[in-house]
């Protein structure tokens, strides 16, 4: 019942938009961990869903949330589109998550908890529309803690991130203090072949990699509080440059988790931050979005967080 009625309440507007000209982007809800995708002219942004109800406990995230827009300031909202309680061999915790589509299916990689293997894993869903219906791919986690033995925590399989590369080879990049990456096979619900290490200076988590150009950007969440870092590379597997800062750390929250995507022409950088009004915080926290600029060598201008956000439709 607890997972109708909050997804009834959400999606009770999945026709209507609202022009939005200021930061954070959605005010009715809590989100957090954004990832963007880009399709057919419309930009899809899954979040995870904040619904702690204070800042003195710790997070409390059922399933994700869906918005898209076709300009970055009207959005529609498609409510909860997966649940924790849609991966059966999981018990809870719906942390970050990235869809991705490959040859017409959308396939929603994400963190849960385990219920019979300690720790945190990576599951997979996948659907036919962007939208969903998503259906667990597997029946089974993709990744899990016992896969993975370079720490001896049991979070060091989250937020998961795919690429795919100009070739068509897909990779999925995910880790808390050891980032780590792997080949996907072309049904993109198996590994292909090892789990490999990343060497990048302060790395805590909440890897996502773009590429602009020539260049390949691996950008993640560094020390704690968190601020983004990035690296740069002429190739996908590394080695990867350290290039420095990216975003500093946001407002009223500890934690950060940045989704990078071209759309019409523009760059943007969609973040969390605590700084919702009037119940904001480190297990409240809200998206924002503003504009990513390139340096003429193709490094990255330090972001510029706004209260204004993006303010024109493009």
């Amino acid at each position: 019942m607890r997972k109708f009625v909050a997804t009834l309440a959400l999606t009770s507007s999945i026709c209507a938009t609202q022009a939005l000209a200021e930061n954070p982007i959605f005010k009715e809800v809590r989100t957090a961990d954004p990832a963007a995708m880009v399709h057919n002219g419309t930009v899809y942004l899954y979040t995870g869903h904040d619904e702690a109800k204070d800042n003195k406990t710790f997070f409390e995230m059922h399933d994700w949330l869906l918005f898209s827009s076709t300009d970055m300031v009207n959005w529609k909202r498609h409510g909860a589109v997966l649940h924790t309680d849609d991966f059966k061999w999981a018990k809870g915790d719906a942390w970050a998550s990235h869809v991705i589509e490959k040859n017409g299916k959308f396939y929603f990689y994400t963190t849960v908890r385990h219920a019979s293997i300690n720790g945190f894993a990576v599951g997979v869903a996948v659907a036919d529309n962007p939208t969903g219906p998503f259906k667990d791919a597997l029946g089974k986690a993709l990744i899990t803690n016992d896969m993975t033995t370079q720490t001896s925590i049991d979070w060091d399989d989250i937020d998961p991130a795919i690429f795919i590369d100009d070739d068509g080879q897909a990779y999925i990049f995910w880790g808390n203090s050891v980032p780590k990456y792997a080949k996907l096979k072309d049904n993109m619900i198996e590994l292909d072949g090892p789990i490999h290490t990343i060497d990048i200076p302060k790395f805590t988590e909440a890897l996502w990699v773009h590429k602009k150009g020539d260049n390949y950007y691996l950008s993640y969440a560094s020390g704690f509080p968190e601020k983004i870092a990035y690296a740069m590379s002429k190739s996908i597997t590394g080695p990867w440059e350290y290039k420095g800062i990216l975003n500093e750390v946001a407002g009223n929250s500890p934690t950060n988790h940045q989704s990078i995507i071209e759309f019409k022409g523009k760059d943007y950088f969609i973040y969390h931050t605590g700084a919702a009004e009037p119940d904001g915080g480190e297990f409240r926290r809200a998206v924002s979005i503003d504009p990513l600029y390139y340096n003429p060598d193709g490094s990255l201008k330090r972001v510029v967080m706004t209260s204004e956000g993006i303010t024109a439709p493009q």
